[in-house]
C-alpha cells in the first residue's frame, strides 16, 4: 500500500507535518513515521501553555521497535493537545492526518514556515 502525503501540508526534516488554520498549525507525525515505527504504545505530548521553539524536543513517540523525540516544527505556544493520544496512542496509524494531530501551536514566527518542504521535497527525502 502506497504511503499518502497530502499536498496541502508543509513537512519537516524529523517526519512531522504542519496543517496551517489561520495562525495555528495543527502538528501530527507523517505516515511514513507511524510506517517506520510499527505499532505506537506511548506518546508523549507537550503541555497546553508551553512557550515552544523549532527544533525543540518537546515530546516522544514510542513503539515495539523505538523511541522517538517529537520536535516543534514551529515556534509558538501549545494551545491544545490531543489528548485522546495520550489514551489511546496505536490510533495515530488509523488516521495520522485527521484524528491523531498530536498538538496545535499558535504560530510566533511565520517564516518558520518558509523552512518547511512541500510534499513534493517530502516524498523526495523519504523515498532517497
Amino acid at each position: 500500500m502506497a504511503l499518502e502525503y497530502p499536498a496541502t501540508l508543509r513537512y519537516v526534516d524529523s517526519h512531522e507535518y504542519i496543517r496551517v488554520e489561520d495562525n495555528v498549525a495543527i502538528v501530527g507525525i507523517t505516515a511514513y513515521a507511524v510506517d517506520q515505527l510499527g505499532d505506537i504504545v506511548f506518546v508523549g505530548l507537550p503541555e497546553e501553555g508551553d512557550s515552544v521553539d523549532k527544533g525543540d524536543a518537546i515530546g516522544s513517540v514510542e513503539s515495539v521497535k523505538a523511541v522517538e523525540d517529537l520536535y516543534a516544527p514551529i515556534s509558538g505556544t501549545i494551545v491544545a493537545i490531543n489528548e485522546a493520544l495520550v489514551d489511546s496512542p496505536e490510533n495515530i496509524a488509523d488516521d495520522p492526518y485527521g484524528d491523531a494531530w498530536l498538538f496545535k501551536v499558535e504560530m510566533s514566527n511565520l517564516d518558520d514556515l518558509d523552512e518547511t518542504m512541500s510534499v513534493e521535497d517530502y516524498k523526495a527525502m523519504v523515498d532517497a
